[in-house]
């Protein structure tokens, strides 16, 4: 069997062993499961059942990890991405007005052509054209706007008259477990406990359940059937294909899936020091994130915890296979998801917000031109409530900024055309 597994994942010459992978796996797992129960709560939140949004995250995931572990051979795993699942429910769905079907085909078209671009040479010419302070911009926007989620989600704060953000009130038993669960949420992280995540979770729920029930997502006793989730793969609807709304979402969801998981795929390879997988990484992360829209959630992306696996160990796609395998194992735990409420789950949101919030360290604050469309973005994301809106002012103001110095060639031909399909957005729904 271990001389199968060496062949199949050449072990040897990547100086590991089937011992060592399966235990990263199993870390990896452990640091990345949360996701189950945090994507399903906002899946659910766009109009998905929540048991089916539980299988859907855990299926898709099973087959995320298993396409890279077997196509891309490394510990890269693959699952549904935060702030990309913001982006569908609380974007595409409350602000853009699409319907959960819908936007599941946008899913799917964004996934097609995030293939086409993964198998041809456009990957290297996209990410060339985009500055790398505008791509850096949208992560920490992404941030900002999964710490407001949380601190909501928590009870901290809420959407107050005309949509100001207010405190909440602190004498509130969800706030209160909020703020105990964050504190143990943050100290647990900051040791570096193993699981950190997963032990917040389960911390957090019985911490709910002394305040009382708060917030319990299982408000149908009816046990979880398989013909539940049917009635979510494989639910797109087309039916809204020929409007310019569609069309928008498609284009921000695809802008955020290419750029975000070219930086995050070069990284991982770079870390286990295999550059030379980057471009199967990528193609295993676009077909994945593909099958995302079929199998009924937003897209994968080649998540941050994969660095857990890969300091364990890993350094072959049997690390994300494992994984894939657990997660598999999961589907059987989804009545007990199902009881995990919102004070368990809103700390996780403000750490993972506060981790992405740290990539404002790479950008170069003293050109104005490169800061200041970028600040917009970080700012206009939260504010607006909407990433595609908050990512649209700062590719318009980026290459308007730089005509005005006399630097228009700075800007690629590429983000001209970018720039000028926001813009055409913006107009259409002012004159509509």
């Amino acid at each position: 069997m271990n001389k199968w597994f060496n062949q199949l994942f050449q072990l040897d010459s990547n100086g590991t062993t089937v011992k060592r992978e399966v235990m990263a796996g199993a870390i990896g797992f452990f640091t990345i499961v949360y996701i189950i129960a945090v994507n399903s709560l906002i899946l659910s939140e766009a109009g998905i059942p929540l048991e089916a949004a539980i299988f859907a995250t855990i299926i898709t995931s099973v087959a995320g990890c298993l396409i890279m572990g077997f196509w891309a051979n490394v510990p890269i795993l693959l699952v549904p991405g935060m702030g990309i699942n913001a982006l569908f429910s609380y974007t595409m769905v409350q602000s853009m007005g699409l319907s959960w079907q819908e936007a599941l085909a946008v899913v799917f078209i964004s996934g097609l052509i995030f293939v086409f671009v993964a198998f041809s040479r456009f990957a290297k010419t996209l990410s060339e054209s985009i500055p790398h302070s505008l791509k850096e911009a949208i992560t920490v926007g992404l941030g900002l706007f999964l710490m407001l989620i949380g601190l909501e989600k928590g009870g901290i704060v809420e959407k107050g008259t005309n949509s100001i953000i207010a405190m909440g009130e602190l004498g509130d038993p969800q706030v209160l477990a909020t703020i105990l669960t964050f504190l143990l949420a943050i100290i647990l992280f900051m040791r570096n406990v193993p699981g950190n995540f997963l032990i917040t979770v389960a911390a957090g729920t019985l911490i709910a359940w002394a305040f009382g029930p708060i917030n319990v997502q299982n408000t149908d006793e009816k046990p979880f059937a398989l013909s539940d989730y049917m009635e979510v793969f494989g639910a797109m609807s087309f039916d809204n294909l020929l409007s310019i709304t569609f069309w928008i979402a498609i284009f921000s969801l695809t802008m955020v899936l290419v750029f975000e998981n070219i930086g995050l795929v070069h990284g991982h390879v770079g870390f286990i020091n295999r550059p030379e997988q980057f471009k199967r990484a990528f193609q295993a992360t676009s077909v994945s994130a593909l099958l995302s829209g079929i199998f009924g959630t937003s897209p994968t992306v080649a998540t941050v915890e994969s660095a857990a696996s890969m300091a364990a160990g890993g350094r072959t796609g049997l690390t994300a296979v494992t994984t894939g395998l657990l997660f598999m194992l999961s589907a059987f735990f989804i009545p007990v998801i199902k009881l995990i409420p919102n004070s368990a789950i809103a700390p996780i949101l403000i750490i993972i917000g506060g981790l992405m919030l740290q990539n404002i360290r790479n950008l170069d604050l003293k050109d104005m031109s490169e800061s200041f469309p970028a600040i917009f973005i970080i700012a206009m994301i939260p504010f607006t409530y909407s990433i595609a809106d908050g990512i649209a002012i700062g590719f318009i103001l980026y290459p308007i900024l730089k005509i005005s110095i006399g630097k228009a060639r700075e800007v690629s031909f590429a983000l001209y055309v970018i720039a000028a399909l926001f813009l055409f957005n913006f107009v259409f729904h002012v004159i509509s």
